[in-house]
């Protein structure tokens, strides 16, 4: 059996244009992108082993700063007069991607926490993905320590029209190991790698439809969406929603478990409403956070329209300045 070993990363990229939107805390500069993941093993080959330990590996963040200090997670107090100021007066873009498809959404397997790779389809899914955001401001990506968020996330930068590009340097350090497993995909457990039209005929179509479709009731040696959404919700909450409210636009990719459970939590969806939400591959989702509420935008429209960037001024501002700068 092969062995491939992925180093936690630091990465960084360098961009040397200059545009300012004092109003929206969009900055153009010599700008950096940091990611960070842990350090792991993964086995390549056809055994596949269920259990929480393949899927507690450590999520990703990608940094854009004006800096080259290590990434830190961002303490936010709700009695902090400045903050309350900035989350008041500004408002930041959050840009939800499931990842493309992947080679075993191809083949109809149950993945979960199995690290698997995009299939020519789900590149070509992250770079549309990529086109359709390439006007909305990135400061920071969050992606999980699986291959297809990963890929999905690079993919879609290389789209997008400031021209950051992520160089990844290796970088052992106890701040890397600090971050978190809670983005990967729900554990599917002994499904994990099988076909699931033979799983249903091997369990029966009724018992799947219950581990996939309810809310509480995991599949053998595996995670229940609320158990998914438990260490989903709570990373988002403890990592990423400080630093929207401290002016960061932020891009997650991540699965369809995971970003279903987040979704969930924006738009305070009952564990009803949430096991009939459907993902598809590679859409990105946009909301607007301002005044300490998610208002959810849909789906950025292609990158020649500027319909979704008419919801706001300062994204249609923003859009204006790259059309300005680029041409």
């Amino acid at each position: 059996m092969a062995t491939a070993r992925f180093h936690q990363a630091l990465g960084t990229a360098q961009s040397h244009q200059h545009l300012q939107n004092s109003g929206s805390h969009h900055e153009f500069s010599n700008a950096s992108l940091k990611l960070i993941s842990k350090a792991f093993k993964a086995d390549v080959g056809l055994s596949i082993r269920g259990g929480y330990s393949s899927c507690m590996r450590k999520s990703g963040v990608i940094q854009a700063s004006t800096s080259q200090t290590s990434v830190q997670p961002v303490s936010y107090s709700p009695n902090n007069s400045s903050d309350e100021l900035r989350r008041k007066s500004s408002e930041t873009a959050l840009i939800l991607i499931r990842h493309g498809e992947s080679l075993w959404n191809e083949k109809n397997l149950f993945t979960g926490c199995v690290d698997v790779p995009l299939t020519k389809k789900g590149v070509e899914e992250a770079i549309e993905a990529g086109k359709r955001i390439s006007n909305i401001p990135v400061d920071m990506i969050y992606t999980s320590a699986l291959i297809r968020a990963q890929m999905t996330a690079m993919l879609a930068m290389t789209q997008h029209r400031r021209k950051k590009v992520p160089i990844i340097l290796h970088n052992e350090n106890e701040q890397a190991r600090e971050w978190t497993w809670q983005l990967n995909e729900r554990m599917y457990g002994e499904l994990q790698g099988l076909n699931k039209q033979e799983t249903a005929d091997r369990f029966g179509k009724e018992k799947v439809h219950e581990w996939r479709r309810s809310y509480d009731i995991p599949p053998p040696n595996g995670e229940s969406l609320e158990m998914c959404a438990e260490r989903a919700v709570a990373y988002f909450k403890d990592h990423i929603e400080p630093q929207l409210l401290s002016g960061k636009n932020v891009m997650i990719a991540a699965h369809g478990n995971s970003l279903r459970s987040i979704i969930m939590y924006l738009d305070k969806l009952t564990s009803q409403e949430v096991i009939n939400l459907e993902l598809s591959t590679g859409i990105p989702m946009l909301y607007i956070f301002k005044g300490g509420k998610f208002i959810r935008r849909g789906s950025p429209a292609g990158p020649t329209e500027a319909g979704v960037y008419a919801y706001t001024r300062s994204l249609a501002l923003y859009r204006q300045r790259l059309d300005d700068m680029l041409h």
